[in-house]
């Protein structure tokens, strides 16, 4: 099983020019997580080493002079929860993530690579 805590360093495509690191868990078919701003919970179906998922993301601080990456906001705004969708690979170190977060009436595309920290067999 790929069942494990990994890190997670995403790039935006599309000349959005952001990036952002955290850490992600894959288990049995929940996916969690998250940053110094931000957490991630959704879900996910396994088929073989490939995936593909929902994950909703939340702002649990507030960032002062910067943005996050997915739906955070300033001080000065309110920041809503932004839905992603994912897709990729994981293998028993590492993996690879393709997605598409929703907000603000725009697509953000990403990519993200992993790397397997532990287990959680």
């Amino acid at each position: 099983m790929y069942n494990g805590l990994y890190s997670i360093h995403v790039v935006t495509l599309d000349g959005h020019g952001g990036k952002g690191s955290g850490v992600i868990a894959f288990q049995n078919g929940r996916i969690f997580g998250g940053d110094a701003f931000l957490y991630y919970n959704g879900s996910y179906v396994l088929t073989g080493a490939s995936f593909k998922g929902e994950v909703v993301v939340s702002q649990h601080t507030k960032a002062i002079d910067m943005k996050p990456l997915f739906g955070g906001s300033g001080s000065s705004q309110s920041a809503q929860p932004v839905g992603i969708g994912v897709s990729g690979t994981l293998t028993e170190t590492g993996g690879e993530i393709n997605g598409a977060a929703f907000q603000n009436k725009q697509s953000l595309l990403f990519t993200a690579t992993l790397k397997k920290l532990i287990s959680l067999d």
